[in-house]
């Protein structure tokens, strides 16, 4: 189809362009921007006076909950979600049931994802056989059936040999690794973060080197190996200190920090609220800061959703017997924004650490609205207000504390490879 959207702030960190511009789009790419190409002639148009068009967003890590259990929720339910948020791709995890192990589960996923026909599903696959840490996948199978990166998620490998021989396979074909740092032994049977707080309240404390250790032994066989490494979910301000280095040496390492870090800290559990029970915990004020200083001088690349949704049982229980997870792909913008307007960030900057950064990372030719580009385009109003609840949500997950708050900043319209998939209006 062919689409002419007229009057909006166009905003292309990838082009260094921030200004009201007209596009075009044709054949589910980006034909033009600025004057219409002679002989154009639109099929639909878009008036997106007043609003920002950018590149659609991609997240890095988002749990689609299919092949699994239904009742938290679906491929459908999520990927629509997801648009309503603005992504129009997300990282599925790997940590599904069956797992996300082998090219049969990758083929379904990707089907039932186009059956659906909502945002773009990007299988993250399994470093280890059922995630079990003990034999390495199929990786070049994996990458062969459509994986854009591989990952253990937060279950531990069995030794240190095995998971070099891991990155070892992986580096053989270039493929990205995804690592949640974590180490196992000192996180015991923690929830929250290790401080006065944690003591206060009688919460096994998770201590801030659980993160640190894990990120500084990775980082030393990222080194060995060659391998294009991605730290996903920093928590603390020493790791991104640590990223900051590694960077500085050259060596080939990424990292994201999950929205709820940069919002909340551990002082949110006082509550004992368990829609702030998350992996990795909540931390400080300091490490919240540390994050927030990360992002904004670029050492952490991206921002992502931690995407996990909930049924309701599932955190109706007592706070450490609760399932850790947030709800959060359409809560991103307004968020976002908001830390646009403390000062944070930027527009340009915003759009980059949710589109055009998390494509360089996966290796994407995305994240821009450059001509000859596919149209993953996404419009949005920054001064809608607006209620997320029944009527407005499509998450089959409710677990979120912005449930019935009012937020401010909205997706109007996200059209992937130049189809309109969702629209406000």
């Amino acid at each position: 189809m062919k689409i002419s959207i007229l009057g909006g702030r166009v905003i292309d960190p990838a082009a260094a362009l921030d200004q009201v511009l007209d596009l075009h789009i044709d054949k589910g790419h980006i034909l033009a921007l600025g004057a219409c190409p002679e002989g154009f002639k639109a099929e639909q148009i878009l008036d997106a006076t007043g609003l920002l068009v950018c590149a659609g967003f991609i997240d890095l890590c988002c749990h689609i909950r299919e092949p699994g259990p239904s009742y938290k929720g679906s491929i459908a339910s999520e990927t629509q979600a997801a648009l309503a948020g603005g992504f129009t791709q997300v990282c599925a995890r790997p940590d599904t049931q069956p797992p996300l192990d082998s090219p049969a589960v990758i083929r379904v996923v990707k089907e039932r994802a186009e059956l659906a026909g909502q945002a773009k599903v990007l299988p993250i696959g399994a470093l280890t056989q059922g995630l079990a840490g003990q034999l390495l996948s199929n990786m070049s199978a994996l990458q062969a059936a459509g994986c854009v990166a591989l990952t253990n998620l937060r279950h531990p490998i069995q030794d240190n040999l095995i998971l070099r021989r891991c990155l070892e396979y992986a580096a053989t074909f270039d493929l990205l690794v995804i690592f949640y740092p974590e180490d196992h032994a000192l996180k015991g049977a923690g929830f929250a973060h290790e401080g006065a707080l944690s003591s206060q309240l009688g919460l096994h404390g998770i201590p801030e080197t659980a993160e640190t250790l894990a990120v500084a032994q990775t980082l030393l066989l990222v080194e060995q190996t060659g391998i294009r490494a991605h730290f996903a979910h920093l928590s603390t301000a020493r790791a991104v200190e640590q990223i900051a280095d590694a960077k500085a040496k050259g060596l080939p390492v990424t990292a994201d920090v999950a929205l709820s870090h940069l919002l909340f800290t551990d002082a949110a559990l006082e509550s004992f609220d368990s829609n702030f029970h998350l992996e990795p915990p909540l931390r400080s004020e300091n490490d919240r800061l540390g994050l927030l200083q990360g992002l904004k001088d670029g050492t952490i690349a991206a921002v992502s959703s931690s995407h996990l949704p909930h049924e309701q049982a599932a955190k109706m229980a007592p706070f450490s017997a609760s399932e850790a997870g947030m709800s959060s792909l359409e809560v991103v913008l307004p968020q976002m924004l908001a830390l646009v307007e403390a000062g944070w960030l930027s527009l340009a900057d915003m759009v980059k650490r949710l589109s055009l950064a998390p494509a360089q990372v996966l290796g994407l030719k995305s994240g821009t609205l450059g001509v000859g580009y596919k149209a993953d385009v996404v419009l949005i109003d920054p001064t809608a207000s607006w209620v997320l609840n029944e009527q407005t949500g499509f998450s089959a997950g409710h677990n979120t504390p912005f449930w019935n708050q009012s937020l401010q900043g909205r997706v109007v319209t996200s059209l992937v490879d130049g189809q309109i998939r969702f629209n406000l209006k």
